[in-house]
């Protein structure tokens, strides 16, 4: 009986091997249908980039060399309808702001990963802000135009 034991416990063993070796082909087969995101997960340089690549104008527009005080603040393309466009970034996210006849407004705003957007005054208006909130912190974001350029404010 010893050894018809071991034939069944053998038996056993390659049975489990072989169905674990299928199950591993079967879910790279399929891969990032399944558990993947479409076109891959971008880092955070990668979106910053993103946001900061000039969009395509049809009219030369004017730009500017410096950006605006605070942290993480870089330039982005103007559109023909505005001054200047600029990226502000916080820990708890990004935003993109313009200024033209109304005032300030903001393009576009997206959370950090980790965070969400409480709040939005997207304008156009004399100031506008968003505010990221993470489980233990919070960041407010609040732009204003100084000339036609947009430039991050504290908050009054």
């Amino acid at each position: 009986m010893g050894r018809r034991s071991i034939l069944v416990a053998a038996g056993w063993v390659a049975t489990v091997a072989v169905a674990t070796l299928i199950g591993l082909g079967a879910i790279r087969l399929v891969g990032e249908s399944l558990t993947g995101t479409p076109g891959g997960v971008r880092s955070e340089a990668e979106i910053e980039r993103a946001l900061a690549s000039p969009e395509p104008a049809p009219t030369p527009t004017r730009t500017t060399g410096t950006a605006s005080p605070g942290p993480g603040t870089t330039n982005a393309a103007p559109s023909p309808s505005s001054g200047v466009r600029r990226v502000f970034a916080t820990d708890g996210g990004t935003a993109v702001a313009e200024c033209g006849a109304g005032g300030v407004r903001l393009v576009s705003w997206a959370p950090a990963q980790g965070y969400r957007v409480r709040d939005v005054d997207r304008g156009p208006d004399d100031d506008v802000e968003v505010k990221f909130r993470g489980a233990t912190r919070e960041y407010e974001l609040k732009v204003r135009c100084i000339g036609s350029e947009p430039v991050s404010v504290a908050d009054d």
